[in-house]
């Protein structure tokens, strides 16, 4: 289970920025997690509850906006949110696709209490 090692480098960040902002407590986090980021967004939130004890986000909540897998063909542009990852162009049956959105990983909002 990656998520772990991933929910701890975000602790890294996170205790960072509020030591810059001389924050009392981490209130809420807001990541990004796109379909293809090889990241199990369910297990994101156990690390992290499981991570916040006795730290500066005890009482954090971790919100997770899922970014679903957008691409563009590149023979006939046209864009289209797939539900499954089978890369074939829904109007003209092409696999010229190129990903414009679902891989990433993002730390989007922290907010602290000052």
């Amino acid at each position: 289970m990656h998520e772990l090692s991933i929910i701890a480098s975000l602790f890294e960040i996170l205790e960072e920025k509020a030591k810059e902002q001389k924050a009392k407590k981490i209130v809420s986090v807001k990541l990004k997690v796109g379909a293809l980021s090889g990241v199990v967004p369910e297990f994101l939130k156990t690390s992290f509850d499981i991570y916040k004890k006795e730290t500066i986000a005890s009482g954090a909540e971790l919100e997770i906006e899922e970014v679903p897998l957008k691409v563009q063909c590149q023979k006939c542009g046209a864009e289209i949110t797939k539900d499954d990852f089978i890369f074939i162009c829904e109007k003209c049956a092409s696999r010229e696709l190129k990903t414009l959105s679902g891989t990433e990983l993002l730390l989007e909002k922290i907010e602290l209490e000052l």
